[in-house]
């Protein structure tokens, strides 16, 4: 695989200035991409193993709908799983619907939802993209890469590397023995201050959810008139 070689220890720089210049290439298709979503815009991650029967998929997709419908972008990684079904319910409450894809070993096919779709080789850049389109996250159950997205937002906003928005986890349950780690451990030994903590909220409540990163935005944007919330069942 291109990044295998590329990460490898043994390949000297000689001999990657064609990919530097490929990489480089992604990063302008992506910030172009970023460039065509002219509203705000939330970035929704979770499984692509999650199916359509599962109550998960339903939440995704009516957290889309939900942001579609008070005139929000959702982006995703653009497969299927939680990604279809938040770029499905954007798609169905008439919002912009975006997807950053990635190749992959076993294939990642876009899902159906997507109005604006591009697929990256590199990790590196496509995760650049999720957090540059992004006003705030939304993190549904997920695996490896799905935690990976979330320290990496976490990590951006506690150096500074971007503005403080809204990171929210959705289902106790799921994140809760997460949150006792991160408090019994590294709160515990001093790893993170206090205030991290409040980098990252935990919720069932889809109305927060929605409340939570929308007030985020209007904080940093105040001339932003707010749209209301529609209460839906949960």
């Amino acid at each position: 695989m291109e990044d295998r070689r590329i990460l490898s220890a043994e390949e000297k720089t000689e001999d990657l200035e064609q990919d530097i210049a490929l990489i480089a290439h992604e990063f302008r298709e992506g910030f172009e991409a970023v460039d065509k979503i002219a509203q705000p815009a939330v970035t929704i991650f979770g499984s692509a193993r999650i199916a359509e029967d599962n109550p998960v998929y339903e939440k995704a997709r009516t957290t889309g709908r939900r942001f579609a419908e008070l005139g929000w972008a959702v982006v995703t990684g653009g497969g299927p799983g939680v990604m279809e079904a938040a770029n499905r319910g954007a798609k169905e409450g008439g919002g912009l619907s975006v997807g950053f894809n990635i190749e992959l070993a076993h294939e990642q096919a876009p899902n159906h939802y997507l109005d604006i779709s591009l697929t990256f080789r590199h990790f590196y850049a496509r995760k650049t993209m999720f957090v540059k389109a992004a006003e705030g996250f939304v993190v549904f159950p997920g695996g490896f890469g799905t935690v990976d997205e979330l320290f990496e937002a976490l990590t951006l906003i506690q150096t500074g590397k971007v503005f403080h928005f809204p990171v929210v986890l959705y289902g106790s349950d799921y994140w809760g023995e997460l949150i006792d780690w991160i408090k019994g451990e590294l709160l515990a030994d001093r790893m993170i201050s206090p205030e991290d903590l409040d980098l990252l909220f935990v919720t069932d409540d889809l109305d927060e959810v929605v409340e939570r990163v929308r007030a985020g935005y209007e904080r940093r944007s105040p001339a932003t008139p707010a749209a209301p919330v529609k209460a839906d069942a949960q």
